[in-house]
């Protein structure tokens, strides 16, 4: 903004800053100030709090407006424009150049310099800013804060209003050209008279005339009556925000009242200003062109429907192929045919209608470059990553990606049949060998080896048999450890109970082979006594057979020398008859 022109308010509002901000002389309170003067001051320094008050939430308002097209908001315009970031996104938005990057970090020093490119930025466009420094910003000066506001308001927003008037002059002074364009839209309204930005505006008559100038079809106003501001105002702000995207800068009571704040009404005028008057060249060209026109407008329908439609397409796709590029399936073989259920109905569901649409956005872009073509415009280029190569080869990933997941998804599936097959086989041998290891374990656990030598001899050919067929079913046990390591190292999703049948088969097995152990060794100590018991039978049989005197004449040296076993049956006789 130029230092020295007499046709912007930016001189002005430095001056107004500057007087708000020049202490007042002590002696002046000393010796000038009566009870009246007293409380004329404090009036007038509430009046000024209460015209900050309402500049901040306007202000506010204002700047997130425009923030919003950046994605960005403050809460608090004194303590959020502290670190610079904010205010050099609001310059740019503003301006539509790129400024110097912000430094990163949270220190005084780095608000400072931040703060100092955004100032330096707005001296380089030429706006006069009197003792407004950086350290005013990052300290959250009030007054300071929101004269640098309204001065970027000046510059960006009303120094470019000019309003041709009758003998064809253009009013240069930004708040002399913004009032005279609400004079001369207003102008045969009844009691509707714009004189300035203050009291004019209290009872809501000029808001509404504006948009019904405009917009007749959004305000009723013969039915306003200027008695009812309140209702006025809330009509007004409510319409342009609904219908005509105006930010509501603005509150009823902060302008029906009795000292309304002029820069704070004036940042919401000029809204009206720039969005009628683009709504004014709109119409302008709108009556050029006629028919071309319209056929614009339904091109950039399409082309608009066009974008959407490719922007939904290709998002579609990539989180198609986010989700069926993911390799990780139910560990379990009814997850998988669950999966394999969903993927089944993706494929003939849900993907043949996106290829439909994949076809119409072909045929739409055909119909769009037609259309162009017909009004002599330049052809429509979709936007980088929307064209049909595009899509088509975001269309051949997402194939790939279903081609991939459905090997894999065989393969897992066919791994968890067999895992299934492997445990039913698992859990019929275990059904099987717990049965077997049962009843050879009762089996074993039985010492029934009868009375007799030939008994028990029976009983141990019996036991080898036994034995025999225990030590040959050791391969089975075997089999049954093979398949439950098998389905752990393939992750069974149900292996501990694998695991916990194969522990109690080794155990029941490790069980049966101690029984079968302590079983042999108590046959082999029965077997000895009874053939121990046999000799002495035998023994005594012999001598009840043999007489005392035949015993007599033996020859006994031939029977001494016939060795230790007729010694030993003749010590079990001699003991027999005792």
């Amino acid at each position: 903004m130029a230092n020295a022109s007499p046709d912007l308010d930016n001189a002005d509002a430095q001056r107004q800053l500057n007087n708000n901000n020049r202490p007042i002389s002590s002696a002046f309170w000393e010796t000038e100030c009566t009870s009246a003067k007293l409380f004329e001051c404090s009036r007038i320094k509430a009046l000024a709090e209460e015209r900050d008050a309402v500049q901040k939430k306007t202000f506010t308002k204002w700047v997130n407006s425009h923030l919003a097209r950046v994605s960005c908001r403050i809460s608090d315009l004194y303590n959020d424009l502290r670190d610079g970031y904010m205010l050099t996104r609001l310059l740019e938005v503003l301006s539509g150049e790129l400024l110097p990057r912000p430094t990163r970090g949270r220190m005084r020093i780095h608000s400072l310099e931040n703060v100092d490119k955004a100032l330096q930025f707005l001296k380089e466009q030429r706006v006069h800013l009197e003792n407004v420094g950086s350290h005013d910003i990052v300290d959250g000066n009030h007054r300071l804060t929101l004269g640098l506001i309204w001065t970027i308001i000046l510059r960006f927003q009303i120094q470019v209003i000019k309003i041709a008037t009758a003998d064809n002059r253009e009013t240069r002074s930004a708040k002399d050209a913004l009032l005279l364009w609400c004079q001369m839209k207003t102008a045969g309204y009844p009691e509707v008279n714009i004189q300035n930005f203050t009291s004019c505006w209290r009872d809501g008559l000029a808001f509404n005339a504006l948009i019904h100038r405009h917009r007749p079809d959004l305000i009723a106003f013969h039915k306003l009556t200027r008695s009812n501001a309140t209702h006025n105002l809330q009509q007004a702000f409510n319409v342009a925000e609904q219908n005509l995207g105006l930010t509501k800068l603005l509150d009823p009571e902060d302008v029906n009242t009795e000292n309304p704040d002029e820069k704070s009404i004036i940042t919401y005028v000029v809204s009206y200003y720039h969005y009628f008057s683009k709504m004014k060249a709109l119409i302008v060209e709108g009556k050029r062109v006629g028919k071309v026109l319209d056929n614009c407008i339904e091109a950039e329908k399409l082309v608009g429907r066009y974008e959407a439609l490719a922007s939904d397409l290709l998002d579609w796709i990539e989180k198609t192929i986010a989700v069926i590029g993911n390799q990780k399936f139910a560990n379990s073989l009814t997850g998988v045919q669950q999966q394999l259920q969903a993927f089944t109905t993706y494929c003939t569901v849900e993907k043949p209608i996106k290829f439909q649409e994949k076809g119409n956005l072909e045929v739409l872009l055909f119909t769009i470059q037609s259309k162009l073509r017909a009004n002599n415009q330049k052809a429509y280029m979709p936007h980088e990553g929307k064209l049909i190569s595009d899509i088509n080869k975001a269309w051949e990933r997402l194939e790939k990606a279903e081609h991939e997941r459905g090997v894999a998804m065989r393969k897992e599936l066919i791994r968890q049949e067999k895992l299934e097959l492997l445990a039913q086989r698992f859990d019929h041998k275990t059904t099987m060998r717990q049965a077997w290891l049962n009843e050879n374990q009762r089996l074993v656990s039985q010492d029934n080896f009868g009375y007799d030598l030939p008994a028990v001899e029976a009983a141990m050919k019996k036991h080898e048999a036994i034995e025999a067929d225990i030590a040959s079913y050791e391969e089975r046990i075997g089999v049954v450890v093979e398949l439950a390591t098998e389905m752990e190292v393939e992750s069974y999703y149900d292996i501990r109970r694998i695991l916990a049948r194969k522990e109690n088969i080794l155990g029941q097995w490790s069980l049966l082979k101690e029984l079968l152990v302590g079983r042999r060794t108590r046959l082999e100590k029965n077997l000895a006594l009874q053939k121990t018991f046999q000799d002495m039978v035998y023994m005594i049989d012999w001598m009840e057979d043999t007489q005392v005197a035949e015993v007599l004449e033996w020859d006994w040296p031939n029977f001494y020398a016939s060795g230790p076993r007729l010694t030993f049956k003749m010590d079990i006789w001699s003991i027999g008859h005792l």
